[in-house]
């Protein structure tokens, strides 16, 4: 149904919309007239950008344009004017919303619940997370015991006016007197770090800058720590809009109470700038191990005996390397003296946990202590009261937990879970009490507490529930459906709606994917899927793409590098599905997906204009022929592949959105993409020059009738770290633009 803002907005003739505005008996009129006629039937204006027909290159004899490549400069006069022009557009689109003012209060009131943390033991207090409901950041609380009163430690909330400065991680001193943090700002990947006495709460005098991609890891004299530097990064950049590749990470040890500038050099690479340095002390404290990645896949490995330095930390550290080759993820898990407990995948797609012993590492030596599960994949282990290993395994796409014997690897006992996701979980090898937080699509929240130095072991007993007043899980049913994909594949999917609904092809329907990097999209509490159930009778999917880790390296390798045609026709198979069985029907059928989502649902998009009736892409990777050349874009070969590579290329060349969009024979369904101007991660200029491509090649397609528009979001990031005020605002802007476009209706 075309409401009148949507006429408002498409008016050209202010004369005639200050009649349509003031004139209530031409708005009854025009809107019985309008809602006749569909959206699809109306005309956008887009602003005209400069294209620079100049900008070309040659890759393996084929010849390239990039007329837009002056958009990848943020903070240029001439791109900040394009954003403007772009946001002129959208946001009084996404505004003019009919009930957008009930939506936004709705939502706010939905979101508007206690969100907690699991509690985890550092000394002799006890910490979390809270948040009240609708805080920006969360606040860390102290308290001397579980049932003492709890006290506010650390509230980001008060260190800037809108909520932008995150606290991105915390680590404690193994006396758990002192606790370093890291703080971010406008939602960049960047951090600084900065120490804290936990008996005064009082702050030491230094920061630790020009850091990312890094934790800290805590002698065990509690003097200092290891971290990831970048001492050749200018920190007089615009923290979170610079571009470039960032390179030369060192690993550094800081001694507590002096300056950064007396930091010791332990570890660098010279010859290898893309190195990340991980630098973890041993749960013994004695080694200091170190887990080298070029990508978001696959590690080197190093350590170094900590008490055989004669004078302590004062300058380089000889390493032992132990892997040389990146074929695998090893995994530091605990140590028992120099025998080692490291989760692989080497040549278990399903990993496994081993055991290496420092003194005689070679691969002969190694010996398996919990085999691979030959269907469920090992997520996740933990070494808790001292000889007993917590094990995370994904069932089916659901999490399940076991409890082995670090002696012997054996199995002990499954902790019963309902049916969901671990999305947290707190224990430490000398505490005998682990903390883990459930989650499904119908549970916001439930924290679980179980002793496990009791034999039998317990069952875990509810420490924390989140309850929200009007939320009735019995209302809303969730089913695991498996389709088939192109090329026959079994893929699972995840869909939920509201118990009675008739499945007649008449809902409207709003389908997930992401598909990569190894990580799998398992249940979890979405206020916005709620939301859209709730008060718009939507049916929501979430399919579980190759290139994803549900299925363990396999599936991960299923849709990735020369396989990643694999993760598109997924989703497209997974459409086809939900319009076959009537879920929905493709005028009805939106498709969302952030980051590596944005580039399937883009690419989806491409390849299939026809089968969806919108697309929200979020801080998508769009530009995949230059991806590796920003921020730490160089990682991603390991999914994406080397455009540099001839094989590679001409792959990526095959789906790269900025470089597959055609004159369709109908028309492109209605576009949502957003980005953020401190996005350091997904660099804005891949939805900028997307948007700019789409509107030149479809601005005079005259079947081109939905909107094509793109939200630029000021003063964040890719979406860590993100103020609960932007969320619900995004969140808001999504909605009223799916009730625009696919004419569903807010029903209170």
């Amino acid at each position: 149904m075309l409401m009148l803002d949507v006429l408002l907005r498409l008016t050209v003739n202010s004369s005639v919309r200050r009649c349509l505005l003031h004139s209530s008996k031409t708005r009854a009129a025009l809107l019985q007239t309008l809602n006749r006629f569909p959206l699809s039937t109306m005309k956008f204006e887009y602003p005209v950008c400069r294209r620079d027909e100049t900008v070309k290159s040659t890759h393996f004899s084929v010849e390239i344009a990039d007329p837009y490549r002056w958009l990848e400069d943020p903070d240029s006069e001439e791109t900040k004017k394009f954003v403007e022009e772009q946001n002129k557009i959208s946001i009084p689109f996404l505004h003019d919303c009919e009930n957008r003012d009930k939506i936004n209060r709705r939502l706010t009131e939905m979101w508007d619940f206690p969100k907690y943390g699991c509690p985890f033991k550092r000394g002799d207090r006890y910490f979390f997370y809270m948040n009240t409901g609708l805080q920006n950041q969360s606040v860390l609380y102290k308290q001397d015991n579980l049932e003492s009163e709890p006290t506010v430690f650390l509230d980001p909330n008060i260190l800037s006016e809108d909520g932008t400065i995150a606290l991105s991680s915390v680590s404690f001193s193994e006396d758990g007197k002192t606790m370093g943090y890291a703080l971010s700002v406008k939602g960049s990947d960047w951090t600084t770090f900065y120490f804290k006495d936990v008996e005064t709460g009082k702050d030491y005098p230094e920061k630790l800058e020009k850091t990312k991609h890094t934790y800290l890891s805590w002698t065990h004299d509690n003097k200092g720590v290891f971290y990831g530097y970048f001492p050749e990064w200018d920190a007089n950049k615009a923290v979170g809009s610079e571009t470039g590749a960032v390179k030369d990470q060192k690993l550094y040890y800081h001694r507590l109470g002096t300056p950064q500038s007396e930091d010791v050099l332990c570890v660098e690479f010279a010859d290898h700038p893309d190195y990340i340095i991980g630098g973890e002390v041993s749960d013994c404290g004695r080694w200091l191990i170190s887990e080298v990645r070029n990508a978001c896949h696959d590690n080197l490995l190093y350590f170094a005996d900590l008490q055989a330095l004669p004078n302590g930390i004062t300058g380089k550290i000889a390493m032992t390397e132990v892997i040389s080759k990146f074929e695998a993820d090893y995994l530091y898990i605990t140590n028992t003296g120099t025998k080692f407990v490291f989760r692989t995948n080497k040549d278990t797609p399903n990993y496994k946990l081993v055991v290496i012993d420092f003194e005689n590492f070679a691969r002969e030596n190694w010996t398996t202590l919990v085999p691979e599960h030959p269907t469920d994949v090992l997520d996740w282990a933990a070494c808790v009261a001292g000889d007993k290993l917590v094990l995370c395994y994904t069932h089916d796409v659901k999490n399940i937990l076991h409890v082995h014997s670090l002696v012997d690897g054996s199995f002990i006992q499954e902790l019963p879970i309902p049916m969901g996701t671990i999305c947290s979980f707190k224990g430490k090898k000398e505490q005998n009490e682990i903390f883990f937080d459930f989650t499904s699509f119908f549970t916001p929240g439930t924290i679980f507490r179980c002793d496990l130095s009791k034999t039998p072991l317990p069952l875990p007993t509810v420490f924390k529930q989140t309850t929200i007043a009007d939320l009735n899980a019995d209302d809303y049913e969730a089913e695991q459906v498996f389709y088939q994909s192109k090329d026959g594949t079994k893929v699972p999917m995840f869909i939920m709606y509201q118990k009675g609904m008739k499945m007649d092809g008449n809902n409207g329907c709003l389908l997930y994917g992401y598909g990569g990097f190894n990580y799998g999209l398992q249940p979890v509490y979405s206020t916005l899927r709620m939301f859209l159930m709730k008060h718009f009778k939507m049916v929501l999917a979430v399919a579980n793409l190759r290139g994803g880790g549900e299925y363990g390296q396999k599936w991960h390798d299923g849709g990735r590098l020369l396989n990643k045609q694999n993760t598109f026709d997924d989703l497209i198979s997974a459409a086809e599905f939900l319009i076959a069985k009537k879920y929905t029907r493709k005028e009805l059928l939106s498709v969302q997906g952030g980051s590596n989502g944005g580039l399937v649902v883009a690419a989806s998009i491409n390849q299939r204009p026809d089968l969806f009736g919108a697309g929200i892409v979020q801080v998508g990777v769009l530009d995949c022929l230059r991806y590796h050349k920003f921020t730490c874009g160089a990682m991603w070969t390991t999914d994406y592949g080397n455009p540099d590579e001839e094989v590679h290329f001409r792959n990526i060349l095959k789906y790269s959105p900025l470089h597959n969009i055609r004159i369709p024979d109908d028309q492109y369904p209605a576009l949502l993409l957003t980005t953020a101007d401190h996005d350091d991660r997904v660099v804005p200029s891949h939805s900028l020059k997307f948007i700019a491509q789409l509107h030149h090649i479809l601005r005079d397609h005259k079947k081109q009738t939905n909107p094509l528009i793109i939200r630029v979001e000021t003063e964040a990031g890719h979406g860590a770290g993100k103020p609960t005020a932007k969320k619900i605002e995004e969140c808001t802007d999504i909605i009223c633009f799916l009730s625009k476009v696919l004419g569903v209706r807010f029903v209170d």
